[in-house]
């Protein structure tokens, strides 16, 4: 069974509104079309002016679906998502003035839709930056309780599970954050177990990762492992979190158990990791794309976590499929 067939069920029953930023992509007309025909959301906000609709939609229909086209331009709402961006932003300088124009980029408007309520979660980036798709989520979403640092991460829906038998891994931080300090990697390990259970569900099995393990190299980026390992292992005891935590291992140490028991016999992880922490954005980047493009895996995200509510990104190369596969994530992610 693949991942989306344990998650469509999940985010059928749960009766969310989604709303897709770009609907001047034809990718979006054509996943809101299959997603609301799947039952992903009880109802699809697509934002787009009437002549980008005119020409996204060659080809699609949305007749008898759940399925609305909102002129971000000329909304009703506009004047309301304006004003509770300006009382979010004037301690920055922010005037009534610049939050209505703000209002006039898309994806300010969709996430202040989420923030207000408008919305359960949003998904974008098929033509925006994820630069742009950060920016604006953290100032109109902002974080979630507790966690200073929003980060990313990506389901891997691996062709052939690991040697511990997982088929699904979840890699972060793999798209926003470029050198994480070792308290900065805290907050995205805590947030990737919250991830893994709204997603996978089950026990989150936590991976610090270098090219070290347990002390075999010396070296200040090894230092930062080893110490976002033990501040983790603290917050998740303090967070009574269902999840086992360990390093600083190298990635076959990690997941493999055969390795394992040669290297560090004693992990609690066995092995068996079904988390990968990153030092930092070049190895997570890398390596999943190493396993998309070398392993045939499927790579769902990169999907942000840490903010209050959800507000996905995407890949620019990404297909009708892939934001299929990201709304249904998206949709679970608001079940936390």
């Amino acid at each position: 069974m693949s991942l989306l067939d344990t998650l469509i069920p999940k985010a059928r029953a749960a009766r969310r509104t989604l709303v897709l930023a770009e609907g001047h992509d034809p990718r979006v007309m054509q996943a809101a079309a299959k997603a609301a025909k799947a039952g992903i959301a009880a109802k699809i906000i697509v934002l787009a002016t009437p002549e980008e609709a005119k020409a996204s939609l060659a080809g699609v229909s949305f007749d008898g679906l759940p399925v609305t086209v909102l002129n971000y331009l000329a909304a009703p709402e506009a004047d309301r998502l304006a004003q509770a961006f300006y009382e979010r932003r004037k301690a920055k300088g922010v005037t009534l003035d610049q939050a209505r124009l703000q209002m006039k980029d898309r994806l300010y408007f969709g996430d202040m839709m989420v923030r207000e309520g408008l919305a359960d979660g949003l998904v974008a980036g098929s033509i925006a930056s994820t630069p742009d798709m950060v920016r604006a989520a953290f100032q109109c979403v902002g974080t979630a309780a507790g966690i200073k640092t929003g980060s990313s991460f990506f389901v891997m829906e691996l062709v052939k599970p690991t040697a511990a038998g997982d088929g699904i891994l979840l890699y972060a931080d793999s798209g926003v954050n470029p050198n994480p300090t070792a308290e900065q990697l805290v907050d995205i390990a805590v947030s990737t177990i919250g991830s893994y259970k709204a997603i996978v569900g089950g026990q989150a099995r936590v991976a610090m990762l270098s090219f070290s393990t347990k002390g075999s190299a010396k070296h200040e980026l090894v230092d930062k492992m080893v110490k976002a390992t033990q501040l983790t292992q603290a917050r998740v005891a303090e967070l009574k979190l269902d999840a086992v935590v360990d390093g600083e291992l190298q990635v076959d140490a990690a997941i493999v158990p055969a390795v394992a028991k040669s290297k560090c016999p004693t992990s609690p992880l066995k092995g068996a990791a079904n988390i990968l922490i990153f030092p930092d954005l070049q190895a997570g980047n890398i390596s999943y794309k190493i396993t998309e493009r070398l392993a045939g895996a499927t790579a769902y995200g990169p999907i942000m976590q840490g903010l209050a509510k959800p507000v996905n990104d995407l890949s620019r190369g990404c297909t009708a499929d892939d934001i299929v596969g990201v709304m249904a994530i998206t949709v679970c992610q608001s079940l936390g």
